[in-house]
C-alpha cells in the first residue's frame, strides 16, 4: 500500500472542508425548523473542526493525553453552544 492510502492529500481535505462549508449554508436555508438547522449547522461545523484538528494541525499522530488536552476545550465550547440554543430558539 502506498502512503497515499494512508494520508489523504491537503487539497482532498480542503474540497471536503469546502463540501461542508456548502452543506452547512445550505441548512441554514433549508424550510426546516430553526432548531433543527442549529443543529445541523453545529453538526456541520464540528465535523470540519475534527478534519482540521486531524490533518492539519496533525493531531491523529499525537498522545492520548494531548489528544485529552486538545478534547476539554471542545467539550467546553459544545457546552456553552448547548447552554446558548434554547435562548437562540425561544427567543421572542
Amino acid at each position: 500500500m502506498t502512503a497515499e492510502s494512508h494520508h489523504p492529500s491537503y487539497l482532498t481535505i480542503w474540497i471536503w472542508l469546502v463540501v461542508l462549508l456548502f452543506a452547512g449554508l445550505m441548512f441554514a436555508f433549508l424550510p426546516i425548523g430553526k432548531a433543527m438547522a442549529i443543529f445541523l449547522v453545529f453538526s456541520v461545523a464540528t465535523v470540519k473542526a475534527l478534519l482540521v484538528a486531524r490533518h492539519y494541525m496533525h493531531l491523529k499522530a499525537e498522545a492520548v493525553l494531548v489528544l485529552a488536552i486538545a478534547g476539554l476545550p471542545v467539550l467546553l465550547l459544545i457546552a456553552m453552544a448547548l447552554v446558548l440554543v434554547p435562548d437562540i430558539v425561544f427567543n421572542h
